[in-house]
């Protein structure tokens, strides 16, 4: 009797760590899930497109821009240094590629309740200082920035349309000087759209961007 009663308990006991272990299994699957969900597009990934609200109230997504031939998705802010830099430059890509098909969409993907400089307000009033000529817009939420991983600001993902699909060609920074746009030796996004125009493929399709980390809310 005694034995019957150790034997039943070992297997109670077994069967609870079965449980346990299973539910472990389960959850660290699930955090690997979640974590590859967040991992962003690399060159050759479709984007999926969004909509997402510019600072003139209006509802702003990639497939409202018939005649593109592709993008320069930057995500930026207003109160990053870098982003500052960079800020005259972005202006520039604009005017030189959209009439060429390659639009500037600008996104700020910060949380204003983390940095209020980069509230929806500030937004409106940083685009109006500064001349931009391309949407700004607000990642409400903030789900878009993961979907494409962006971790600075400045972070720049040059699109190309291919069979009505948006294909990454190019992810990272905008040039390799951030504090000097006359000591720049190296165009990356420039460069990028150049021979995506050209019909060549895109000799650097990948570099480190410079700048703030996205602020997120804990």
């Amino acid at each position: 009797m005694n034995n019957l009663k150790i034997l039943m308990t070992a297997c109670i006991v077994g069967l609870g760590l079965l449980s346990f272990t299973t539910a472990d299994h389960d959850k660290d699957n699930n955090q690997k899930e979640n974590v590859s969900s967040l991992k962003g597009y690399e060159v050759g990934d479709e984007a999926a497109d969004f909509k997402l609200k510019n600072i003139d109230g209006k509802m702003v997504s990639l497939s409202d821009f018939k005649s593109a031939k592709g993008f320069i998705v930057i995500f930026t802010c207003n109160h990053c240094p870098y982003a500052k830099k960079y800020e005259d430059r972005i202006v520039e890509l604009d005017k030189k590629y959209k009439s060429q098909g390659y639009p500037v969409i600008a996104i700020n993907p910060n949380d204003p309740n983390v940095q209020p400089e980069d509230g929806y307000q500030q937004m409106i009033e940083r685009a109006k200082q500064k001349g931009f000529t391309f949407p700004y817009l607000v990642d409400e939420g903030q789900k878009i920035y993961p979907q494409y991983g962006a971790t600075k600001t400045p972070h720049v993902f040059v699109l190309k349309k291919e069979n009505g699909k948006n294909i990454v060609k190019y992810i990272g920074a905008i040039d390799n000087n951030y504090d000097n746009p006359n000591d720049v030796s190296e165009y990356y996004a420039q460069d990028a759209v150049n021979a995506l125009i050209k019909g060549e493929p895109v000799k650097t399709t990948k570099t480190v961007a410079i700048g703030c980390t996205v602020k997120v809310k804990k």
